[in-house]
């Protein structure tokens, strides 16, 4: 089997958080249509997930937000097969506040990402994605939810601020083994 170099040139299938109409799903299509690929988008239920579906033979990587969370953990925690082939800046969706139809939301279902935006006097309830915030919103679970506004109009929620759309960085991590993270710094300082 020939082995596959370290980079962003053999990368078709991106992996990353769903459900639809998050913002790592639409940036790693503009990852995709920007390259020239005609690959696919997996989406899965948490990026951790993602990790974990993703084979490691080279055509296949993970997209992650630079402000995801827990990204230092899964960088650090995969050294031996992760590795960080690409970056690029992007807007986001419009972030918004949305409600299925209180003025008020006092409870709110948020990714821990944009914490920041829920209104100091609501409890926040986390999700694991901004869609998914958008479906426990409309499905009653919480009064209101920090999600994108392509979320929020897919599940038919009353916009009650938007926040306009925020320049992100997105990253690209290919899966594949190598025997150690000072050969994978070389590949990959070699491909660009």
């Amino acid at each position: 089997m020939e082995e596959t170099a370290i980079g962003p040139d053999g990368v078709r299938h991106l992996h990353t958080l769903g459900p639809q109409g998050t913002n790592l799903e639409a940036a790693s299509h503009e990852w995709l249509r920007r390259r020239g690929v005609e690959g696919t988008v997996e989406l899965h239920t948490s990026v951790e997930a993602a990790l974990e579906a993703v084979p490691d033979d080279g055509r296949h990587a993970l997209t992650v937000c630079a402000v995801y969370p827990a990204l230092h953990t899964l960088v650090f925690g995969n050294l031996h097969r992760l590795h960080m082939v690409d970056s690029f800046v992007m807007p986001t969706h419009n972030m918004v506040l949305a409600t299925a139809g209180t003025a008020r939301p006092r409870t709110v279902a948020s990714h821990p990402a944009p914490r920041g935006l829920v209104p100091d006097d609501a409890g926040t309830v986390e999700v694991l994605s901004n869609s998914r915030a958008a479906a426990d919103c409309a499905q009653g679970l919480v009064e209101g939810c920090i999600t994108t506004l392509v979320a929020a109009q897919r599940h038919g929620l009353r916009v009650l601020r938007d926040f306009g759309r925020v320049p992100m960085v997105f990253t690209i991590h290919q899966v594949l083994a190598v025997r150690n993270t000072e050969e994978a710094a070389l590949a990959v300082g070699a491909a660009r």
